[in-house]
Protein backbone atom coordinates (compact mmCIF):
# COMPACT_ATOMS: atom_id res chain seq x y z
CA UNK A 1 0.00 0.00 0.00
CA UNK A 2 1.35 3.72 -0.93
CA UNK A 3 1.47 6.16 1.78
CA UNK A 4 -1.07 8.92 1.30
CA UNK A 5 0.65 12.28 0.22
CA UNK A 6 0.04 15.07 3.19
CA UNK A 7 -2.36 17.94 2.20
CA UNK A 8 -0.95 21.27 2.63
CA UNK A 9 -2.89 24.44 3.11
CA UNK A 10 -0.65 27.67 1.11
CA UNK A 11 -1.67 30.64 2.04
CA UNK A 12 0.36 34.32 2.63
CA UNK A 13 -0.43 37.85 2.97
CA UNK A 14 1.40 39.56 -0.01
CA UNK A 15 -1.24 38.23 -2.47
CA UNK A 16 -1.98 35.36 -4.20
CA UNK A 17 0.40 35.76 -7.09
CA UNK A 18 3.32 37.02 -4.93
CA UNK A 19 6.68 35.76 -5.95
CA UNK A 20 7.30 34.49 -2.15
CA UNK A 21 3.94 32.26 -2.79
CA UNK A 22 4.86 31.16 -5.85
CA UNK A 23 7.99 29.88 -4.40
CA UNK A 24 6.57 28.22 -1.49
CA UNK A 25 4.13 26.59 -4.12
CA UNK A 26 7.32 25.28 -6.06
CA UNK A 27 8.20 23.49 -2.53
CA UNK A 28 5.13 22.19 -1.45
CA UNK A 29 4.15 20.34 -4.73
CA UNK A 30 7.03 18.06 -4.18
CA UNK A 31 6.13 17.21 -0.74
CA UNK A 32 1.98 16.84 -0.80
CA UNK A 33 -1.01 17.13 -2.55
CA UNK A 34 -1.51 21.37 -2.08
CA UNK A 35 -4.46 23.70 -2.11
CA UNK A 36 -3.62 27.37 -2.42
CA UNK A 37 -6.40 30.06 -0.22
CA UNK A 38 -4.25 33.84 -0.57
CA UNK A 39 -5.80 36.67 -1.02
CA UNK A 40 -6.42 38.60 -4.17
CA UNK A 41 -4.40 41.63 -3.37
CA UNK A 42 -1.66 42.61 -0.57
CA UNK A 43 -2.66 42.58 3.24
CA UNK A 44 0.68 43.05 5.06
CA UNK A 45 0.29 43.97 8.24
CA UNK A 46 -3.39 43.11 8.57
CA UNK A 47 -2.40 41.28 11.64
CA UNK A 48 -5.41 38.77 12.99
CA UNK A 49 -8.25 40.82 11.41
CA UNK A 50 -11.35 39.06 9.91
CA UNK A 51 -14.29 40.29 7.83
CA UNK A 52 -17.34 40.81 9.09
CA UNK A 53 -18.99 43.73 7.79
CA UNK A 54 -18.59 42.98 4.07
CA UNK A 55 -18.77 39.86 1.67
CA UNK A 56 -16.01 37.74 1.39
CA UNK A 57 -15.69 36.24 -2.25
CA UNK A 58 -13.64 33.06 -3.03
CA UNK A 59 -12.95 32.36 -6.72
CA UNK A 60 -11.25 29.11 -8.32
CA UNK A 61 -8.14 30.40 -10.15
CA UNK A 62 -5.65 29.39 -12.74
CA UNK A 63 -2.46 30.83 -12.43
CA UNK A 64 0.26 28.33 -13.52
CA UNK A 65 -1.74 25.63 -16.33
CA UNK A 66 0.59 23.22 -15.65
CA UNK A 67 0.72 23.03 -11.84
CA UNK A 68 -0.89 19.81 -9.90
CA UNK A 69 -2.43 22.01 -6.82
CA UNK A 70 -5.81 23.45 -6.87
CA UNK A 71 -5.96 27.70 -6.07
CA UNK A 72 -8.52 30.04 -4.68
CA UNK A 73 -8.15 33.70 -4.75
CA UNK A 74 -10.00 35.52 -1.67
CA UNK A 75 -11.01 38.74 -1.20
CA UNK A 76 -10.54 38.94 2.89
CA UNK A 77 -7.69 38.60 4.88
CA UNK A 78 -4.62 35.91 5.28
CA UNK A 79 -7.30 34.61 8.61
CA UNK A 80 -10.40 35.07 6.36
CA UNK A 81 -8.41 32.56 3.95
CA UNK A 82 -7.62 30.10 6.60
CA UNK A 83 -11.19 30.11 7.95
CA UNK A 84 -12.38 29.58 4.43
CA UNK A 85 -10.12 26.91 3.55
CA UNK A 86 -10.89 24.67 5.98
CA UNK A 87 -14.66 25.48 7.02
CA UNK A 88 -15.63 25.73 3.12
CA UNK A 89 -13.28 24.59 0.51
CA UNK A 90 -11.49 21.33 2.11
CA UNK A 91 -13.22 18.04 2.15
CA UNK A 92 -10.29 17.05 5.23
CA UNK A 93 -8.55 18.73 7.68
CA UNK A 94 -5.18 20.17 6.10
CA UNK A 95 -1.93 18.10 7.52
CA UNK A 96 -0.23 21.32 7.64
CA UNK A 97 -0.53 25.03 6.39
CA UNK A 98 2.26 26.99 5.18
CA UNK A 99 2.19 30.78 5.40
CA UNK A 100 4.63 32.87 2.97
CA UNK A 101 7.08 33.16 1.86
CA UNK A 102 6.81 36.77 3.56
CA UNK A 103 8.62 39.33 1.36
CA UNK A 104 10.04 41.62 4.60
CA UNK A 105 10.93 40.07 8.76
CA UNK A 106 8.39 38.99 10.58
CA UNK A 107 11.29 38.42 13.78
CA UNK A 108 10.30 39.98 17.15
CA UNK A 109 7.84 42.20 17.43
CA UNK A 110 6.76 42.15 13.80
CA UNK A 111 5.24 39.00 14.39
CA UNK A 112 2.05 41.09 16.05
CA UNK A 113 1.34 42.68 12.93
CA UNK A 114 2.06 39.93 10.68
CA UNK A 115 -0.53 38.49 8.46
CA UNK A 116 1.79 35.86 7.01
CA UNK A 117 1.87 34.59 10.47
CA UNK A 118 -1.62 35.66 11.54
CA UNK A 119 -2.71 33.09 9.08
CA UNK A 120 -0.24 30.43 10.75
CA UNK A 121 -2.11 31.17 13.98
CA UNK A 122 -5.27 30.64 12.69
CA UNK A 123 -4.19 27.27 11.24
CA UNK A 124 -2.80 26.42 14.80
CA UNK A 125 -6.17 27.76 16.68
CA UNK A 126 -8.02 24.96 14.53
CA UNK A 127 -5.36 21.85 15.34
CA UNK A 128 -3.53 21.92 11.97
CA UNK A 129 0.20 22.20 12.36
CA UNK A 130 1.57 25.22 11.01
CA UNK A 131 4.26 27.54 9.91
CA UNK A 132 5.13 31.08 8.59
CA UNK A 133 8.37 31.40 6.54
CA UNK A 134 9.22 35.03 5.54
CA UNK A 135 12.57 36.33 3.96
CA UNK A 136 14.20 39.33 4.82
CA UNK A 137 13.75 40.95 1.62
CA UNK A 138 11.32 43.44 0.90
CA UNK A 139 11.88 43.66 -2.82
CA UNK A 140 9.11 41.91 -5.41
CA UNK A 141 11.46 40.78 -7.51
CA UNK A 142 13.28 39.11 -3.89
CA UNK A 143 15.44 35.85 -5.02
CA UNK A 144 13.56 33.31 -3.00
CA UNK A 145 15.86 30.09 -4.49
CA UNK A 146 18.05 30.07 -1.55
CA UNK A 147 15.31 29.51 0.56
CA UNK A 148 13.51 26.56 -0.99
CA UNK A 149 16.48 23.60 0.47
CA UNK A 150 15.51 25.18 3.98
CA UNK A 151 11.50 25.33 3.75
CA UNK A 152 11.79 22.03 2.57
CA UNK A 153 14.04 20.57 5.35
CA UNK A 154 11.82 22.56 7.53
CA UNK A 155 8.61 21.40 6.44
CA UNK A 156 9.70 17.63 6.01
CA UNK A 157 11.01 17.51 9.81
CA UNK A 158 7.07 19.04 10.88
CA UNK A 159 5.03 16.42 8.74
CA UNK A 160 7.29 13.42 10.79
CA UNK A 161 8.03 15.15 14.20
CA UNK A 162 4.85 17.15 14.40
CA UNK A 163 3.84 20.22 16.81
CA UNK A 164 2.50 20.67 20.39
CA UNK A 165 -0.91 21.75 20.23
CA UNK A 166 -0.91 25.62 20.77
CA UNK A 167 2.18 26.18 18.73
CA UNK A 168 3.69 27.07 15.35
CA UNK A 169 6.62 28.09 13.97
CA UNK A 170 7.69 31.32 13.02
CA UNK A 171 10.69 31.52 11.05
CA UNK A 172 12.77 34.27 9.11
CA UNK A 173 15.21 33.66 6.37
CA UNK A 174 18.23 36.18 5.68
CA UNK A 175 19.03 37.23 2.39
CA UNK A 176 21.84 35.77 1.69
CA UNK A 177 22.98 33.39 -1.17
CA UNK A 178 22.42 29.44 -0.27
CA UNK A 179 26.12 29.21 0.42
CA UNK A 180 26.24 31.56 2.86
CA UNK A 181 23.58 30.39 5.77
CA UNK A 182 25.34 29.06 8.07
CA UNK A 183 22.39 26.66 9.38
CA UNK A 184 19.19 27.24 11.29
CA UNK A 185 19.04 28.23 14.62
CA UNK A 186 16.26 27.71 17.21
CA UNK A 187 15.30 31.20 18.72
CA UNK A 188 13.13 32.98 21.23
CA UNK A 189 11.66 36.16 20.27
CA UNK A 190 14.21 39.19 20.58
CA UNK A 191 12.94 42.30 23.12
CA UNK A 192 12.46 44.76 20.13
CA UNK A 193 10.13 46.90 19.27
CA UNK A 194 9.71 49.93 16.61
CA UNK A 195 9.60 53.61 17.54
CA UNK A 196 6.96 54.74 15.18
CA UNK A 197 6.55 57.98 13.75
CA UNK A 198 4.06 60.19 11.75
CA UNK A 199 5.11 61.81 8.48
CA UNK A 200 2.36 64.52 8.07
CA UNK A 201 1.80 65.44 4.88
CA UNK A 202 -0.55 68.11 2.59
CA UNK A 203 -2.58 66.72 -0.58
CA UNK A 204 -3.30 68.81 -3.21
CA UNK A 205 -6.25 69.55 -2.03
CA UNK A 206 -5.04 71.08 0.72
CA UNK A 207 -6.15 68.07 3.18
CA UNK A 208 -3.53 66.76 5.65
CA UNK A 209 -2.70 62.88 5.86
CA UNK A 210 -0.36 60.93 7.75
CA UNK A 211 2.17 58.49 6.82
CA UNK A 212 3.31 55.96 8.84
CA UNK A 213 7.04 55.45 9.07
CA UNK A 214 9.53 54.53 12.25
CA UNK A 215 12.95 52.97 13.60
CA UNK A 216 13.27 49.11 14.80
CA UNK A 217 14.87 49.32 17.62
CA UNK A 218 16.34 46.11 19.04
CA UNK A 219 17.29 46.50 23.27
CA UNK A 220 17.81 42.53 23.52
CA UNK A 221 21.95 41.90 23.75
CA UNK A 222 21.17 38.08 23.91
CA UNK A 223 22.52 35.18 21.46
CA UNK A 224 20.10 33.04 21.52
CA UNK A 225 17.36 35.63 20.26
CA UNK A 226 16.17 35.60 16.16
CA UNK A 227 17.61 38.62 15.88
CA UNK A 228 21.02 37.51 16.63
CA UNK A 229 20.61 34.52 14.50
CA UNK A 230 19.25 36.76 11.23
CA UNK A 231 22.33 39.08 11.82
CA UNK A 232 24.64 36.84 12.22
CA UNK A 233 23.87 34.84 9.12
CA UNK A 234 21.48 32.09 10.17
CA UNK A 235 18.21 30.91 9.80
CA UNK A 236 15.36 31.52 13.05
CA UNK A 237 13.00 29.21 14.15
CA UNK A 238 11.32 30.79 16.79
CA UNK A 239 8.01 28.38 18.20
CA UNK A 240 5.23 30.73 19.16
CA UNK A 241 2.34 29.87 21.35
CA UNK A 242 -0.59 32.11 20.64
CA UNK A 243 -2.43 31.71 24.15
CA UNK A 244 -1.37 35.60 25.45
CA UNK A 245 -2.14 34.78 28.81
CA UNK A 246 0.45 35.60 31.22
CA UNK A 247 1.09 32.44 33.65
CA UNK A 248 3.48 33.90 35.28
CA UNK A 249 1.40 36.92 37.15
CA UNK A 250 -1.53 34.76 37.91
CA UNK A 251 -0.69 34.30 41.28
CA UNK A 252 0.26 38.10 42.31
CA UNK A 253 -2.58 39.15 40.64
CA UNK A 254 -4.94 36.54 42.67
CA UNK A 255 -3.45 38.49 45.73
CA UNK A 256 -4.96 41.83 45.01
CA UNK A 257 -7.61 43.49 46.69
CA UNK A 258 -9.97 42.67 43.81
CA UNK A 259 -13.33 42.00 45.91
Amino acid sequence: MTQKRPLILVTNDDGITAPGIRALISVMTEIGDVVVVAPDSPQSGMGHAITINSALYCDAVVIDKNAPQQEYSCSGTPVDCVKMASRQLLTRKPDLCVSGINHGSNSAINVIYSGTMSAAVEAGIEGIPAIGFSLLDYAMDADFEPSKKFVKTIVTNVLKNGLPKGVVLNVNIPKLPEKDIKGIKICRQANAHWMEEFDKRTNPMGREYYWLSGTFINEDKGEDTDEWALHNGYISIVPTLFDLTAHHFIQELNNWSLT
